[in-house]
């Protein structure tokens, strides 16, 4: 019989958006700048004791500005400020259009001409776009989800979202 389950989540990769504590169990969540219950997800992971991966689950179909949100958050990681723009954007849900992306680039001290452009530009398109082929490959259906090496300690921390198990994650995990 074939198995019709979900792919693991892809392992960690040299390009992933990382923080928290080496030593911190590995956390790896597909979320949404435009999802409430994302913000509340965000503010959880800062305080725990967790090393927590970002990987962008943007559905234009759930909200329009989501995927200009995700390409906006990648051409602050090409200037090297990809968390002080995700945290910004989490603080601050309400003004998600461009003027206010364009401000927020500029307090972060981004070159905001050079922001403009790389939101625009095929590499920031193509990272968003791996990210949400590969959670949807993974079973991601809502945000946040997050997978973990041991889904169960972090519901006992009391982790708001979704949290996946699967047999294979141990491959994502290494």
């Amino acid at each position: 019989m074939t198995d019709l389950g979900s792919a693991p989540p892809p392992p960690l990769r040299p390009d992933d958006h990382v923080r928290g504590p080496h030593d911190g169990p590995l956390v790896v969540v597909y979320a949404d700048f435009t999802c409430p219950h994302c913000a509340v997800a965000h503010e959880w992971l800062r305080a725990a004791p967790v090393r927590t991966v970002f990987r962008h689950f943007a559905l234009k179909a759930k909200h329009p500005r989501a995927v200009a949100l995700a390409l906006a958050a990648e051409a602050a990681a090409a200037q090297g400020a990809f968390w002080e723009f995700h945290d910004a954007l989490y603080a601050d849900q309400g003004h998600a259009d461009d003027p206010h992306l364009w401000a927020r680039a500029e307090r972060l001290g981004l070159d905001v001409a050079r922001f403009d452009a790389d939101r625009r530009g095929d590499e920031a398109a193509e990272r968003v776009r791996r990210d949400v082929r590969e959670g949807l490959a993974a079973g991601v259906a809502l945000t946040p989800t997050a997978f973990a090496e041991d889904p169960e300690a972090l519901r006992m921390l009391g982790y708001p979202g979704s949290v996946r198990s699967h047999e294979s994650n141990r491959r994502a995990f290494r």
